[in-house]
């Protein structure tokens, strides 16, 4: 099993903004001022639960530390580019340096979007939406 000490900090930086990055896009996919504290909230819950019992010695350090301040200011489609991007990289750099954690990191980055899309009124349709553009950078 893979963990950060395997990475070069550009690629560790890529696994975090890919993760942090679809807490993001999920979020504003949807936007809603009490909305947002509740998907925070699911996604730190996801993390806390990941720390403690993920099999992957990867995603318990990925969410012990998921790289939050990526993405902040940024307009929906630059997240949603950057976040895309960094996706694509972080399987890529999986599938080369890491192949037994790659479907580990793409559940747990899939997981973590499903709970914050549900985390308030339900996934909408715009949230569905962009979790499909994010399985699809991950494969």
């Amino acid at each position: 099993m893979a963990s950060k000490k395997d990475f070069a900090a550009d690629e560790w930086a890529q696994l975090q903004h890919g993760l942090a990055g679809t807490v993001l896009l999920v979020s504003v996919s949807d936007p809603g001022l009490f909305d947002t504290f509740k998907e925070a909230g699911a996604a730190a819950k996801h993390y806390k639960e990941a720390r403690r019992n993920n099999t992957s010695e990867l995603v318990r350090e990925l969410s012990a530390d998921p790289g939050m301040g990526f993405g902040l200011g940024k307009n929906p489609q630059q997240l949603e580019t950057e976040t895309m991007s960094a996706l694509r990289a972080a399987s890529t750099t999986l599938k080369k340096k890491a192949p037994d954690d790659a479907d580990a990191y793409k559940q747990f980055v899939l997981e973590v979007a499903q709970s914050v899309a549900e985390a308030a009124k339900g996934t909408s349709a715009a949230e569905s939406a962009e979790i499909d553009k994010i399985r699809s950078a991950l494969i």
